[in-house]
């Protein structure tokens, strides 16, 4: 895989020259981009009072700018964009029909009507637009606005809609932006980036926005950028390592708010077994949880804790829960999910060999690679939890939620809960053991940005929160006079 350049984008600018050859993800995997050495300079705002042609203007026009955006960005006419989806296909993990329809769903995610809903739940679009008055009881007055940052951004590269929500949660929010275009995912940054460039040419949230690719961890780049002087805040989505690594510029006046990697589980209760209809929702709702983008997304479906019993009926109930679902999981349309590419070596390694432990666990699938289902025949999960990937989930039955509890930790994003009246009983308690995020079975990859991220809320942490106090003397006691 070769050959695809990726362009820098400088607040307006396009950049092609000047080429330097960067090694991708895969061990043959080459492309180019523009010197990052050379531009690094050029990447950050000169002064933090170029933000303020960002403030000046409204939040409908903004809006206004992003439907337009939303509008240009149409698979079948944008060359940017198709450039953009044969690179991804390139350099990511992601077949052609999942790929594509993560593209073709661009546009709507520039909805201004959606984008509203967005800035007013999590925010506040009076605190966007102007300082909000608020007495207190001491009679002071507060006035509160939420002022724009200059931002890093690392997206994730699993897929176009990361890219999308970047450059939208900046616009929202009235910051700046730099974008580090990830290798897995090269040019969708840069093609949402151009095409604005081209609805809204010299507009502030088109010079407030610069993409650039560098290899994560060159130094002599990031310690350039990660100042305080230069950037505020870093947005971080991605591994482990690529986290950890970002920690090494925090200083005071700069944030990192960290999106990294989480996994995620699955509870379903007992009333699954109540009828075949049901088994048969139950079955297409979990498979869709596992199968959806091929099981790339943090909030996919994993580990599933079936509270059948582990007596020999419940285990033969999750058997058939087990068989059930992966029918349905081979069943689901093309567009969400599909055979994996690639599959994990070692992963299979260890499928083979828990095909030959019967007695402690079932392998549904998996001869050829399509995905499979592992169901436990105790109330344990198989010890290579963390491997499960390429559309492999692991059932476990179990006999009480305390079971399940206990394997809930800080790391848990997203619990897929069925019925709902087992998610109100648990909707309390999961929490305290790290779960950040309670959805129906069958939703845990439908996400919405309306909603709190990773149990913290990125657009007001993106914002800085200023305070204007007006005290009058006659209202607030003046510390320079003596109390009667």
């Amino acid at each position: 895989m070769s050959g695809f350049r990726i362009p820098l984008f400088l607040r307006g600018e396009v950049v092609e020259e000047n080429w330097v050859p960067f090694g991708g993800r895969g061990p043959e995997s080459t492309f180019e981009a523009p010197d990052p050495h050379d531009y690094v300079e050029r990447l950050p705002l000169a002064t933090p009072m170029d933000l303020a042609d960002l403030h000046e203007i409204t939040f409908d026009e903004i809006l206004d700018v992003l439907g337009e955006l939303g509008r240009a960005l149409d698979f079948d006419t944008n060359r940017y964009i198709q450039e953009a989806y044969s690179a991804a296909l390139q350099a990511g993990n992601y077949p052609a029909s999942i790929l594509k329809n993560s593209y073709l769903m661009l546009p709507h995610a520039f909805d201004p009507v959606g984008l509203r809903e967005i800035a007013e739940e999590r925010i506040g679009i009076d605190y966007l637009e102007g300082w909000v008055s608020k007495r207190l009881q001491d009679g002071r007055e507060l006035r509160i606005r939420a002022f724009g940052s200059r931002s890093l951004h690392i997206p994730a590269g699993n897929g176009g809609l990361i890219s999308a929500i970047t450059i939208i949660r900046n616009a929202l929010t009235r910051s700046d932006a730099i974008v580090k275009a990830p290798s897995n995912d090269p040019l969708t940054a840069v093609a949402i980036a151009r095409t604005l460039a081209e609805v809204a040419p010299n507009h502030p949230l088109t010079k407030h926005l610069a993409v650039a690719y560098w290899k994560g961890g060159d130094t002599d780049v990031e310690e350039a950028l990660c100042r305080p002087e230069r950037i505020e805040k870093i947005i971080a989505w991605g591994g482990f390592a690529s986290v950890k690594h970002i920690t090494r510029y925090i200083q005071p006046g700069l944030e990192l708010i960290a999106l990294d990697p989480k996994r995620s589980a699955t509870i379903i209760g007992e009333e699954a077994f109540s009828s075949e209809a049901t088994l048969d929702e139950v079955a297409i709702r979990a498979a869709c949880d596992i199968g959806v983008a091929n099981q790339e997304a943090c909030a996919s479906a994993r580990v599933i804790y079936v509270l059948s019993g582990t007596d020999p009926e419940g285990i033969e109930k999750a058997n058939r829960l087990g068989e059930r679902i992966y029918e349905k999981l081979l069943a689901l349309p093309e567009t969400i999910s599909t055979r994996p590419p690639i599959f994990d070596r070692e992963l299979r390694d260890h499928i083979e060999g828990s095909r030959l432990t019967t007695d402690w666990f079932r392998v549904v699938g998996g001869e050829h690679g399509e995905g499979a289902i592992i169901v436990s025949q105790m109330d344990q999960a198989v010890d290579y939890a963390p491997l499960l990937s390429c559309r492999v989930a692991n059932l476990v039955p179990v006999d009480k939620i305390e079971q399940v509890t206990a394997a809930i930790n800080a790391y848990t994003q997203t619990v897929g809960i069925y019925p709902e009246s087992l998610k109100q009983e648990l909707r309390n308690h999961l929490p305290l053991f790290g779960a950040q995020r309670l959805t129906s079975l069958g939703y845990a990859c439908h996400v919405t940005t309306a909603a709190p991220q990773d149990a913290i809320e990125p657009l007001r942490r993106m914002c800085k929160w200023v305070v204007d106090e007006h005290c009058d003397p006659d209202e607030v006691f003046p510390l320079w006079r003596e109390r009667a």
